[in-house]
């Protein structure tokens, strides 16, 4: 896990090259690589996790020096690929998967990526044929991006902010931030932020050879659904085994891992799973100090779920650090952040950022986490009731109907449930109302671009909007979110539910197996069951890791903005679509009259004027 860069026909002296790898040393503190040569850099910011010694630093060599690699991220099933090589003669002289990720080039050149269980981003340049391939994981865990320079040149690198450098001139993509505010298919589109800049898509890879590059898709989920048992109980069963043993790879480290646990479902039923595997003789390279929870705690506000994460540590009895994300931070750190971050994000990212600053002051530098649940099994209420065309009778509508009102109405969630499940219930069948007409009309019920698929039709109503939310708008998002948070601290996040075995599964079974005696994701429920806290198990209560925003502008961010929103730089913003009509909003946010909606609308244009401040004026950026 790192952060790489790399410029191909582009004559970069060795002091440039070095000033944009090292934007990225956050992502890599435990080292640096670089290799140059004829109009070729390759550069890479180290974290070590697998492979302590020099034997895994990158740019790494294989074949004679004929392939170059720099790699982020890390292939799962390294150590049985790497046997797999080894019996057709292949030797190795590191114990790292980057060694692995070259061998497997060599053999089967692109066809290795289906080989790959894992995250990366990946850039090998061949010497001989003198062409770059660049490979990007199936759902997009890892981040790349590139940029066509002038004269036939490429850079591309883990973050903008590494290329940015190369450009002529740092602007932002008006375009790209007219798709962030309409919260439309973000950050599955090529276009960024910083014009010039693309993002490279997920499940794809491509060759640049002679000033082009051509980037074809390898990986579409609708091209591997399973065959899964109809019988739901085997169903379950097959489940537990896959996410077994998806943590179980995951916890291959030659580092202290741990988890960040919000005392949810999920990220629950990742490290009671861990635990599992741990008391049954887990072997391959796992690591032995895995015992490490991380809770966020927001005492006095509606977000805190620190009772019901200790209810999962105290029923494991593992070490826990429980951190009071209590005070905001100053207007440096904010901007610091924003640079860090280099993106956009309807919530302040400062609790997340805060964890896995947690995390890393503890000495765990890996963390095995829940992400990608909710989008592949039906975690949001509001997909919930896209199920409701799907259901065969009243018993069924009335049990979907159910589940989306009470997954709002659980525990210590403070809604007037009596006047809330009436909303809900009228919501719910007025969607369902809208959904029909739609069937009647013949207009699809959930818009995709792979409508066209031959396979999409074979999925529920349900399936189709978890399919968009994973591969297309919300999950890609919080995949981008997640990596950021956690590598400006030098922590690596594993994801078991993003294990591509997964994935297949999720869009294999029918909406009945999600949705099922009242709860949503209830697959998971019933296979995880038996390693965890019954209570939790089958929670049905959901809150979300998120900051919160209200309270922290009416409090500790308050004059922080109201000086922020009169300064002549926030005046003169070319950026933002009507500043006095955001400091109004403020204000009003601040006098009570509007609450936690208003509040996200004005920290979705101050972040706009921040990062217009960092990324194109240059406030509050040191020099690295």
């Amino acid at each position: 896990m790192c952060g790489i860069f790399g410029a191909v026909n582009v004559k970069l002296s060795e002091e440039k090259a070095l000033y944009c790898l090292n934007q990225l040393k956050h992502r890599g503190p435990d080292g640096y690589g670089l290799w140059q040569k004829d109009g070729v850099t390759l550069g890479h910011r180290r974290l070590a996790i697998l492979d302590l010694t020099d034997n895994g630093k990158q740019p790494m060599s294989y074949a004679n020096e004929r392939y170059w690699l720099v790699f982020n991220g890390e292939i799962f099933n390294f150590l049985e690929i790497r046997k797999e090589l080894e019996e057709k003669g292949y030797h190795f002289k590191s114990d790292s998967d980057s060694e692995v990720v070259l061998a497997s080039f060599m053999e089967w050149k692109e066809a290795c990526q289906d080989k790959f269980n894992g995250m990366w981003a990946i850039a090998i340049w061949d010497m001989e044929e003198k062409k770059l391939f660049l490979s990007r994981d199936r759902f997009g865990v890892k981040p790349l991006y590139y940029a066509q320079l002038p004269d036939g040149g490429l850079a591309f690198a883990s973050e903008m902010k590494s290329i940015s450098p190369l450009l002529n001139q740092v602007e932002a993509d008006m375009e790209a931030l007219a798709l962030y505010r309409s919260r439309v298919h973000y950050e599955d589109k090529e276009e960024c932020i910083i014009k010039g800049i693309k993002r490279f898509p997920a499940g794809c890879s491509g060759w640049f050879q002679n000033g082009s590059i051509t980037i074809k898709r390898w990986w579409n989920t609708l091209d591997h659904l399973m065959d899964v048992p109809q019988d739901y109980d085997k169903q379950v069963e097959m489940f537990r085994e896959l996410f077994l043993d998806a943590c179980k790879i995951r916890m291959r480290s030659d580092v202290t891992i741990g988890t960040a646990l919000s005392g949810g479902l999920d990220s629950s039923a990742s490290i009671c799973a861990m635990a599992h595997i741990a008391q049954n003789g887990g072997t391959g390279r796992m690591a032995d100090d895995w015992q490490h929870a991380y809770v966020a705690c927001f005492p006095g506000t509606s977000l805190d779920e620190s009772a019901y994460a200790r209810k999962v540590t105290d029923y494991l009895g593992i070490e826990s650090t429980f951190l009071n994300v209590e005070d905001t931070v100053s207007l440096e750190e904010l901007y610091r952040y924003i640079y860090e971050f280099e993106e956009l994000y309807t919530n302040m990212q400062v609790p997340m950022i805060k964890i896995y600053e947690q995390e890393r002051k503890y000495g765990t530098l890996v963390s095995i986490d829940g992400h990608g649940a909710d989008e592949l099994f039906g975690g949001y209420s509001f997909d919930i009731v896209k199920a409701l065309p799907d259901a065969k009778d009243t018993d069924e509508i009335n049990a979907i109907v159910k589940t989306y009102m009470d997954m709002n109405c659980d525990g210590d969630v403070p809604v007037d449930c009596a006047e809330f499940k009436k909303t809900k219930r009228r919501l719910a069948y007025d969607i369902m109302a809208k959904q029909k007409i739609k069937k009647l009309i013949g207009r699809p019920v959930v818009n995709s671009a792979y409508s066209n698929h031959p396979a999409w039709k074979e999925l529920d109503n349900l399936n189709k909007t978890l399919f968009v939310s994973t591969h297309e708008t919300i999950l890609p998002t919080l995949l981008r979110n997640y990596d950021r948070t956690s590598m400006i601290n030098g922590i690596e996040i594993r994801m078991p539910f993003m294990d591509y075995r997964l994935v297949q599964f999720a869009f294999s079974i029918g909406w009945r197996s999600k949705i099922r005696n009242g709860f949503s994701k209830n697959i998971i429920r019933d296979a995880i069951a038996p390693f965890m806290p019954e209570e939790i198990a089958y929670r049905r209560g959901k809150i979300g890791f998120n900051a919160p925003v209200l309270d922290w502008i009416k409090g500790p961010y308050r004059e922080m903005f109201l000086d922020m929103t009169s300064s002549q730089d926030y005046v003169n913003s070319t950026l933002l679509k009507n500043p006095a009509k955001t400091r109004e909003l403020l204000q009003d946010v601040l006098d009570g009259k509007t609450g936690f909606h208003e509040a996200s609308m004005v920290w979705d244009e101050l972040q706009i004027f921040m990062w217009e401040q960092v990324f194109l004026k240059g406030k509050g950026i040191s020099s690295r």
